[in-house]
């Protein structure tokens, strides 16, 4: 009786107990709710939802495209002729008459060094022809005196009136004042020749600029000791300084041994100054040195720049791209299509490329592909010139997908 009872009280309900809270329900719901969003904006994104930014480049024509580079290499500009002036004697500088970047034309005077000890040796070259001509002078009196004196006693000889020794002495004298005579000019020819020297002495004092150009450098100051050789003591200056004939401004540059097969003479060449990385020259190579560094293993090229500017200066870093011959008209060949290298992606082992359309979306093409030339391949078939391609696809990016185009 009493588990009865004891079961009955336990199945009552007890109508004064407080109900349940229903917030602890709310705040279940608005959890489960927001999960479900989450994961739709997951779905959504996986879906393609999002566009992704990618950028494009147009499909051209490998006519429209222009050469291609074959070859990139870097070197540095040089000057053909370039010359460190200096005087040709040993001599005190008196005078500096350039400034480095002034220009310069041939001949023109760069310096000057003292010219006492030239002065001086002109001076005496001078005194001694004017006394090898007073002594022509005066010899030609002397024969004259005594030609005169020999054509009398060869009259007076004859009648008898004086001796034949006398005669004898006369002419004697007369050949031997004709011998001086001879040698007193042939003195005056010395003292001329010693005078030219003299001057020659004198010009070189002056320097002169060797040809036009433009200052680079200056190697001295007034006072200083300059010479053609070098002195051990390092006190002695060699040169007065530096010209260069910008006209004959060149690039020069090493390619490898391994490349240097598709470099050729007369090739055309766009070069950039890596100052100036925008502005491209045009160039072409002038030749290829027939000699190999071993060290290093290329070859030397020499490159001839189509465009003189102020801007160029020499050893200047210089970039070059060795560009493809012209098709000539009638060779059989048909420019194929080109694409950035970067636009060429590989999915399920093949060789791809995405394109845009009017739309936004992408669409993966199969592509053949050519030859690569610089940083451009070849497209033989699978794209038109009119389309758009995707630089760089990422890794996720399949077909269909929405993108944003980049500017």
């Amino acid at each position: 009786m009493t588990s009865k009872a004891e079961l009955l009280r336990e199945l009552r309900i007890d109508r004064n107990a407080a109900p349940p809270p229903r917030r602890r329900w709310l705040w279940i719901s608005l959890a489960a709710l927001g999960g479900l969003l989450l994961l739709a904006l997951v779905a959504a994104t996986l879906s393609g939802g999002s566009p992704r930014e990618v950028r494009v480049a147009p499909v051209v024509s490998g006519a429209d495209a222009g050469p291609a580079s074959v070859l990139d290499a870097s070197g540095y500009v040089v000057a053909r002729r370039m010359a460190t002036v200096s005087a040709k004697i040993t001599g005190r500088v008196r005078e500096v008459l350039i400034e480095e970047g002034m220009q310069v034309e041939e001949g023109q005077v760069m310096a000057t060094l003292d010219p006492v000890d030239a002065d001086a040796q002109r001076s005496l070259a001078a005194a001694q022809l004017a006394a090898a001509r007073t002594q022509v002078a005066n010899v030609q009196a002397q024969l004259t005196e005594a030609e005169a004196n020999a054509r009398r006693l060869q009259s007076l000889v004859g009648q008898q009136l004086v001796s034949q020794a006398q005669y004898d002495q006369a002419v004697a004298q007369r050949d031997s004042l004709r011998a001086q005579l001879n040698a007193a000019r042939r003195q005056v020819d010395v003292a001329a020749d010693q005078l030219e020297i003299a001057d020659i002495g004198v010009d070189n004092t002056i320097v002169r600029a060797p040809f036009d150009g433009v200052v680079i450098a200056k190697a001295a100051q007034p006072g200083e000791i300059v010479s053609p050789l070098s002195a051990g003591g390092g006190f002695t200056r060699t040169g007065i300084g530096t010209v260069v004939d910008m006209d004959s401004l060149e690039i020069e540059v090493d390619v490898g041994e391994a490349y240097i097969g598709r470099v050729s003479p007369g090739m055309p060449v766009e070069a950039s100054l890596n100052a100036y990385p925008d502005w491209k020259i045009p160039a072409e190579v002038i030749a290829i040195v027939p000699a190999a560094d071993r060290g290093k293993a290329t070859v030397k090229v020499r490159i001839a720049l189509k465009e003189k500017d102020p801007r160029i200066v020499p050893d200047m870093g210089a970039s070059v791209s060795f560009l493809e011959q012209p098709r000539q008209p009638g060779d059989g060949e048909t420019p194929g299509l080109r694409i950035p290298a970067e636009a060429v992606a590989e999915r399920d082992g093949g060789d791809v490329a995405f394109t845009v359309d009017a739309d936004g979306r992408v669409q993966q093409q199969a592509v053949e592909l050519g030859e690569t030339v610089g940083g451009q391949r070849e497209v033989l078939s699978g794209l038109s010139a009119a389309d758009r391609v995707v630089i760089d696809p990422p890794a996720g990016l399949a077909d269909g997908d929405r993108v944003q185009v980049l500017q």
